[in-house]
């Protein structure tokens, strides 16, 4: 018989949220697969567990763990911090144990996407989890395109060296919404600084720490007729305003994107 895939979570700041199970499962199975085994050796330290320890990353293949999974070996995956195969290299493992009918067993606990998306105070009903947004700026800009008609809350990762040219991109594809930046969950340092998409930037003093950023969804197009946002954007112009800085203003006060506002007016011009 082959032996089980167990995805363990581990804490994403404060390890008292480290779970028994999670403690137990790792001090029982065979071997622990580790992102980076450096990180993850100070919390076995921690909670004295002593189970052999060997590192998995994107860079190395799956077929060394996955022939020990075929052995009959117990393996526990885990990531740097929180759930294995969100935004990490730990989903590659599970496809090919899955293909290969292996036993894949969570052990579900800390999650800084639904950590920072309960706190946000912005919609919890329906969300989607974007991840980190790709290194090309041509590609960052396909997918944001793509999410900003997306009225459900979006989520997002970010580091902190990206953090304030990513929420520029994203103010200025998604235009004047509600957001929430986490920084440094469940650490000492804990935030959430809570503003306008096209303000967010400012608030940041340090871009120190790794962040999650939650914006509210778009405004379904049926709930806002064209007429209406249309007519207070001829009144902000008759009134002296440059059109410029009227689709600006529109974009904020009815909750639409600056790409939304210019499209309509270009149609009635």
């Amino acid at each position: 018989m082959t032996g089980t895939l167990y995805l363990v979570a581990t804490p994403i700041g404060n390890l008292d949220d480290m779970t028994f199970r999670a403690v137990k499962i790792l001090r029982e199975v065979d071997v622990i697969a580790a992102e980076d085994t450096r990180h993850t050796r100070k919390l076995l330290a921690h909670f004295e567990i002593h189970t052999p320890l060997i590192r998995y990353d994107e860079f190395i293949d799956a077929d060394k763990i996955l022939q020990l999974l075929r052995e009959g070996k117990n393996i526990a995956c885990v990531s740097d911090a929180g759930i294995p195969a969100i935004s990490d290299p730990g989903s590659n493992l599970v496809k090919a144990a899955v293909a290969e009918n292996i036993a894949v067993c969570p052990i579900p606990g800390a999650n800084a996407a639904l950590s920072a998306l309960i706190c946000s105070g912005l919609d919890t009903t329906r969300f989607t989890f974007a991840g980190f947004l790709p290194k090309s700026a041509k590609n960052r800009k396909e997918i944001l395109a793509e999410l900003a008609n997306h009225t459900e809350t979006l989520i997002f990762y970010e580091a902190p060296h990206r953090i304030k040219n990513i929420l520029a991109e994203l103010a200025e594809t998604f235009g004047s919404r509600r957001a929430v930046l986490a920084r440094e969950l469940t650490k000492i340092h804990e935030e959430f600084i809570r503003a306008d998409l096209t303000e967010l930037a400012e608030k940041l003093a340090e871009p120190r720490g790794e962040f999650v950023i939650v914006v509210e969804g778009a405004t379904a197009p049926s709930e806002i007729p064209a007429e209406n946002f249309l007519d207070a954007y001829k009144n902000l112009v008759a009134a002296g305003l440059d059109k410029k800085s009227a689709m600006r203003e529109i974009a904020k006060k009815f909750n639409l994107s600056r790409r939304e506002v210019y499209n309509a007016v270009v149609n009635i011009e």
